[in-house]
């Protein structure tokens, strides 16, 4: 399955999206890797989920990477005696360790970190922001607020925290369970991160995978935005979360701190995910706005490894028009004649390695002899990764012994997987290459590519050497 597309899409899957026939339509819509929402789904259906997806795997021939996204720590306030009340801007208002239930002046928050870390004149933001608090005491055991904006709160309503840094981990009980089962399927490709605010945060989970799956961050709390070159460092991917973020951010600042977090990543040579409401209207709609279209295509413009539809195809009544749409804008922006211009200007200077170096002439080759196809012989996925980040303007191959290395790649910028058996010497491996460029439609007999791999073959990460070659009328290299 070729895709006319460099950026990847990546669909949740939910209510609308469990079965295993809409799941291959998805797929064959363009959905390149699918999200499970480990805060709706349940053990037993993330592992039906996991043998649907694989089940379509098998049947499309293409690697598809799995990511689980493990809900993190859920913030709420308790319950009131009338399940809500009403506020006045102005008025005090407490939060406070008494179980019991709430009126017009109190409600118990169950979160004793909260109210051991707020400090006076930090914010707290109810119900995606709705009611706004402002601290005015706090004693460890109480936090006793004025109401800034909004006029009232309900039962079990979210709570968002801009300005406090809480001494707690990412991981909750529920995630750790979570974690333990994603991990016991041995079929999980990424992990998200929730709430992530410090590289601290991504030790405890590192430990615990022990590199069986790639981790995630989802950047969604300003503090992040504070240590972010550490956490780009430790992680191996982005989320930019875009609704939590324009929760406890101005909403304003989302667009800028978007492109900062992608160029950043791209600097780092690490995947970069865009997510959150980028076709919310299609959830009911089966054309999105204008907006949502020009918010997709600005995205694809910076250079984002791949975009996610939430709701959109997890719980949306379009889901397959949903991904159809996406892959219809990439595909068009990519066609757009100043988006080379765009995506060169934001290239990164290679590292001084000579895997980096090989990477970069790589590219350079094939731009200038109008190559058909880059190959890269990649077992860790650190060469495929390489290849991805120097965005060139011609397909890229990346051929794995492994299919997992295969499906991790599968969020990567332009990266087209193959999985193939190692290549026994210096012929064979430039003969593969040639041949699966020809059966997987990139190049025709005559066609030059140029290939990238390590030698000694299937050193890990050794990536030091090119070869220019030509596809022969047999598939195969011509001298």
């Amino acid at each position: 399955m070729k895709r006319n597309r460099k950026v990847k899409i990546l669909a949740t899957l939910g209510p609308a999206s469990s079965e295993e026939a809409m799941i291959e339509k998805l797929h064959e819509a363009g959905a390149d890797l699918f999200r499970i929402n480990m805060s709706h789904a349940s053990h037993d259906m993330m592992r039906t989920l996991i043998t649907r997806i694989r089940a379509v795997e098998a049947r499309s021939g293409r690697p598809i990477g799995i990511l689980a996204d493990l809900q993190g720590p859920k913030l709420r306030v308790g319950k009131f005696a009338n399940t809500k009340v009403t506020l006045t801007p102005g008025q005090t208002f407490t939060l406070d360790n008494n179980e019991e239930p709430g009126d017009e002046n109190r409600v118990f928050l169950p979160h004793p970190e909260i109210l051991s870390s707020v400090k006076v004149g930090d914010r707290l933001l109810i119900d995606d922001g709705k009611l706004a608090l402002k601290a005015t005491k706090t004693d460890g055991t109480s936090i006793v607020c004025t109401v800034v904006a909004g006029t009232s709160i309900s039962d079990r309503k979210g709570v968002s925290l801009p300005d406090t840094l809480l001494e707690v981990g990412v991981l909750t009980d529920k995630d750790r369970a979570d974690l333990d089962a994603v991990l016991a399927t041995d079929d999980v490709d990424w992990v998200a991160l929730s709430f992530v605010q410090r590289p601290e945060d991504l030790v405890e989970v590192r430990r615990i995978s022990g590199g069986r799956v790639g981790l995630m961050s989802k950047i969604e709390k300003p503090q992040a935005l504070e240590r972010i070159e550490e956490i780009i460092e430790l992680s191996d991917a982005l989320m930019v979360a875009r609704g939590d973020l324009g929760v406890e951010m101005p909403i304003q600042m989302v667009p800028g701190i978007q492109k900062q977090l992608t160029r950043a990543c791209r600097r780092a040579g690490k995947p970069v995910v865009v997510a959150t409401q980028m076709l919310e209207s299609m959830i009911t709609a089966p054309v999105p706005t204008r907006a949502e279209v020009s918010d997709v295509s600005i995205a694809v413009f910076e250079g984002a490894d791949a975009v996610m539809l939430s709701a959109e195809s997890a719980s949306g009544q379009y889901p397959v028009e949903a991904v159809s749409m996406m892959a219809s804008i990439a595909h068009q922006v990519e066609q757009d004649p100043l988006y080379p211009s765009i995506i060169y200007a934001q290239r990164a200077l290679p590292e001084a390695t000579g895997a980096d170096a090989i990477s970069l002439a790589a590219r350079q080759i094939a731009e200038t002899l109008n190559l058909a196809a880059i190959v890269t012989y990649t077992s860790s996925g650190t060469t495929g990764l390489r290849a991805s980040r120097e965005r060139p303007n011609v397909p890229i191959l990346a051929l794995s012994p492994k299919v997992q290395t295969a499906r991790r790649l599968s969020v990567c910028w332009g990266l087209h997987c193959v999985v193939t058996h190692d290549a026994t010497d210096l012929d064979d491996m430039v003969n593969r290459a040639c041949r699966i460029v020809a059966d997987e439609q990139f190049g025709k007999p005559g066609d030059r590519i140029i290939i990238s791999a390590g030698v000694p073959l299937g050193t890990p990460g050794a990536t030091n050497m090119v070869r220019i070659a030509y596809i022969g009328a047999d598939g195969q290299s011509a001298v």
